[in-house]
């Protein structure tokens, strides 16, 4: 079966499960498993043996993300733990005096923590709680920053658990650096940078609309915090201000530093070849280790954490990643079953679709975009989506410009769908640090991502047609130009 139409079917069946069942993990493994039986000649044991042979030879070739994961949930913790959240809260409270003020310091704070959205959610959400509360702004306005901010800066930034992700997701037969792709893929992630674009005029504006302008009237009139309920994080550590900051620093700049060792800079490398070059995971698990003993050495010995409390980060890090390292294993797997020395499925769609076909190719980055979004939508994962979706991508193109473009579609599309889904961990960990009624940030938050969505599709429209990803960008920010000076005058009428 190898080469033919049947080498579709695993992606397919795993799409297709995930869309009825919205349950991610069977619906890879399902997937992964037919894929099996279709090579092993509907053998069954054989098919497990070859399943489990493809997941340990993936996990094992990507150790260096699942340990870097591994490392930012422990450091996640250590942060929590510090207290180092509550003493930056107490000071941005004595410094922030505007609405405006506290929109844009929220969105500072998560642009800054980029390594990791499960981080930001968390460590935004506790930080700006009680300079949000006092500014009057809303906990699902509150949580629609932070959701806003989290995913489109991790999607965008080089040093990331999401870039390291999707570096691993092209196939090892693919030829080409997957860091190098992702780079490329970041000016055309539209839907990434417009949420961005999006977010900074409606602060600017301190604006709303839609289904959050008449939520924040009702919570106006209730005169109560639209909290959930739930009590506050338990702070076990006495940290400052720099205990914040100082390890979030840290950690970009030996990544980054760590990153054009690996590429040879040391060496000789120009710059730009040196990061092209190198292998993210490895650069960021050097990264997060020396990180992990800089914290160490300036948490312990001045009392911040004691020992004990220290390595009880090592085990609730580890906790917090593991459904994150579950989806990628799974992802990695059945990319491996529809590699070249399986079922061949880049060679069957190559062969069948091929260049020629302009007429279906100038709207795959629209379509990726798409599916890309109803898949994360239903299923609450964006890496999931991205790790089917990102080999097929290279199955039609291989390699060049409209590969980046489709590769970005693929990404932004997984990143929206993420957004407006309620069971995807970034909205729940959004709604959980804000303190903010689930429900209540789906609903609100959901007209603001189409809006950016529909934007985007047009873009991708454009981008496939004209074969130039900048185009599609062009477009995408006039539409968002033009959206905000209708809406603007809109509300100041209202108003």
């Amino acid at each position: 079966m190898s080469g033919t139409f049947w080498a579709v079917l695993p992606p397919v069946i795993a799409i297709a499960l995930a869309l009825l069942t919205r349950e991610v993990y069977s619906s890879l493994f399902i997937g992964i498993f037919v894929g099996a039986l279709m090579f092993t000649g509907l053998h069954p044991l054989a098919a497990t043996e070859t399943t489990f042979s493809i997941m340990s030879e993936k996990v094992s070739g990507n150790m260096s993300i699942i340990l870097f994961l591994v490392m930012l949930g422990i450091l996640v913790s250590l942060i929590t733990k510090s207290g180092a959240s509550r003493a930056y809260g107490e000071w941005a409270t004595r410094h922030i005096k505007y609405r405006r003020g506290a929109s844009f310091a929220t969105s500072a704070l998560g642009a800054l923590i980029f390594v990791d959205d499960y981080f930001n959610c968390l460590t935004v959400g506790t930080v700006m709680r009680p300079i949000t509360d006092r500014q009057k702004i809303t906990r699902a306005k509150l949580a629609y920053i932070i959701d806003a901010t989290a995913a489109p800066v991790c999607i965008i930034a080089p040093i990331s658990s999401w870039a390291a992700a999707v570096s691993s997701s092209l196939p090892e037969d693919a030829g080409i650096n997957g860091f190098s792709l992702f780079l490329q893929t970041i000016p055309f992630n539209l839907y990434a940078l417009l949420t961005l674009a999006f977010l900074i005029w409606v602060s600017a504006a301190d604006i709303d609309f839609f289904a959050m302008d008449k939520y924040n009237q009702k919570v106006r009139e209730s005169g109560k915090i639209d909290s959930n309920g739930e009590e506050a994080t338990v702070i076990v550590g006495r940290g400052q201000v720099k205990d914040l900051l100082i390890p979030i620093l840290f950690l970009i700049a030996v990544c980054v530093l760590a990153m054009f060792y690996n590429g040879g800079g040391f060496a000789g490398k120009n710059p730009i070849d040196a990061f092209a070059d190198c292998t993210a995971a490895d650069a960021l698990v050097l990264g997060s280790f020396a990180t992990l003993v800089f914290t160490f050495l300036m948490y312990v010995p001045r009392g911040i954490l004691s020992f004990g409390q220290f390595c009880e980060s090592f085990t609730e890090g580890f906790k917090a990643m593991v459904p994150a390292i579950f989806i990628l294993t799974f992802a990695w797997t059945l990319s491996g079953i529809c590699s070249e020395e399986y079922l061949d499925l880049r060679g069957f769609v190559a062969h069948h679709i091929g260049t020629g076909n302009t007429g279906l190719l100038m709207f795959m980055p629209a379509i990726f975009f798409v599916v890309a979004l109803g898949i994360a939508f239903a299923t609450g994962t964006s890496w999931g989506t991205f790790g089917i979706l990102i080999p097929v991508a290279f199955s039609i193109f291989g390699t060049g410009n409209m590969l980046a473009i489709t590769v970005a579609a693929c990404l932004a599309g997984a990143v929206c769908g993420d957004h407006i889904s309620p069971i995807s961990d970034t909205t729940i960990l959004a709604s959980a640090g804000a303190q903010c009624k689930h429900l209540d940030h789906v609903s609100t938050q959901i007209p603001y991502a189409m809006s950016v969505a529909a934007m985007s599709f047009v873009g991708y429209i454009v981008a496939g047609v004209t074969q130039n990803g900048w185009l599609g960008l062009a477009t995408g920010a006039v539409l968002l130009f033009v959206f905000a000076v209708v809406m603007t005058k809109k509300q100041k009428a209202k108003k």
